[in-house]
């Protein structure tokens, strides 16, 4: 997929960095999801003419020229004396949307089937969240559209090389947790149909190369994504990277003032951290901080994530048994091989046997974060823990994280959304 953000004027130029920086909406994320109501060049011509007349205001001329999409769950009137279920139930139909019409100048990168969004803010889809979703959606017995969701993400990888973040142009650059084989094989398991599994191993194979930085795919500047980090001539583990060096567009406010007083040696640098940090799902949590408190000290692409590398262990091994299925022994054979490596990785590298805990391992100071995180819990979720290491994290997360609301996120209080006091459903379902 070919795309260049100076071509859209609500991601880049003057009236979108008015719009940001004059904090026209008080969400960031607003303006980049509007639609320009008619071409943009004559947009850009009539705001060059009014921009410096005295009575000239720039949410006005916003509001006469852009539109926001509105989504009817804002308008949902629901029961209320309802159970959990019955809540969950009555929210699919408003959360889901149909397959996406080509609309010009929009910043939504169309799918082509029926999916579900967050809701409110969040107008598309986005990736990790999807795993979860879908256990819903299962469980309400909604199986066609657990199914649409995983054949739009093979869509977006055959087309743009990745998952995004999100189906927004602004996405691109990034992706997140790759959780779409664990997609593929949970509704295998409820369809109790491995062999269904095989049709999207191409897919799988192509997204599991781009955390493996073996893909064509490069964004317009032409940088390659950088998510490996060799451990020696022989293996390597897995970061976080995103290659833009500017503020995010759906938070070009928030990320230009928290750099103001960054140098302009540096950042570039830190642009690149918060961009990574989001592709984590964790934005913005201590476990990307450098000095355990502050987001100016921001250093993701310094540090190899345990989660991260469980989910492609995880994959090596799903890959291995598709293979295995089709009948390829090698190829079988060669993945579970990368598994077996990764998963003594995995022991070597997050393994505290002091702390009997799972850490991030930050490769640019040789050590462990020792940055307490529910990240510890992926390693027994995909089973890459033997039975000691388990246990002893198990009796930690228990002691230490677990309240009466449910798991906190880390033991940092920070203020910031991945740390404590806070939990977050997906990490309760993997800790759990």
């Amino acid at each position: 997929m070919s795309y260049n953000l100076e071509d859209f004027i609500q991601l880049s130029g003057e009236i979108f960095e008015r719009v940001q920086s004059e904090r026209v909406f008080p969400d960031s994320k607003t303006f980049v999801d509007m639609i320009p109501r008619r071409d943009p060049e004559s947009i850009k011509r009539e705001y060059q003419k009014l921009k410096s007349l005295e009575n000239f205001s720039l949410k006005n001329f916003v509001d006469a020229n852009f539109e926001l999409p509105s989504y009817r769950e804002n308008e949902l009137s629901l029961p209320e004396n309802r159970s959990m279920s019955e809540h969950i139930n009555l929210l699919w139909n408003a959360l889901t949307r149909k397959a996406d019409r080509k609309v010009k100048n929009n910043s939504l990168v169309q799918l082509k089937y029926p999916y579900v969004v967050p809701g409110g803010r969040f107008r598309e889809i986005y990736y990790w969240d999807t795993y979860f979703t879908m256990h819903g959606l299962l469980n309400d017995e909604h199986i066609e559209l657990a199914q649409n969701m995983i054949k739009n993400f093979e869509y977006v990888i055959n087309r743009v090389g990745h998952i995004p973040n999100g189906n927004r142009l602004y996405y691109l650059s990034r992706s997140q947790p790759p959780f779409f084989a664990s997609m593929v094989r949970l509704v295998a398991d409820y369809k109790n149909d491995p062999v269904s599994g095989t049709k999207f191993l191409p897919a799988i194979e192509k997204e599991y190369n781009f955390w493996m930085n073996r893909h064509e795919y490069s964004l317009e500047t032409g940088n390659p994504f950088e998510h490996t980090v060799p451990l020696n001539k022989e293996f390597c583990l897995n970061r976080y990277h995103d290659s833009s060096e500017t503020p995010r567009e759906e938070s070009y406010f928030e990320d230009y003032e928290i750099a103001s007083d960054i140098d302009d040696l540096h950042k570039a640098s830190f642009y690149k951290h918060i961009r990574a940090a989001c592709e984590s799902g964790w934005d913005f949590s201590s476990r990307w901080f450098n000095d355990g408190c502050s987001l100016k000290t921001c250093r993701t692409t310094d540090i190899i994530p345990v989660d991260l590398n469980s989910l492609l262990y995880s994959i090596e091994l799903y890959l291995s048994k598709l293979y295995k299925i089709k009948g390829n022994e090698e190829i079988s054979g060669s993945y579970n091989t990368k598994a077996k490596q990764r998963k003594e990785l995995i022991s070597t590298f997050f393994w505290s046997d002091i702390q009997g805990f799972y850490f991030d391992y930050n490769f640019v100071k040789k050590e462990q974060t020792n940055i307490y995180s529910l990240a510890a819990c992926y390693p027994l979720y995909f089973r890459a823990a033997d039975q000691i290491h388990a246990e002893r994290t198990a009796k930690i997360l228990e002691r230490e994280f677990l309240k009466e609301g449910g798991l906190m996120t880390t033991l940092h209080h920070t203020g910031q959304q991945w740390d404590a006091p806070n939990g977050w459903a997906p990490l309760q379902w993997i800790a759990i």
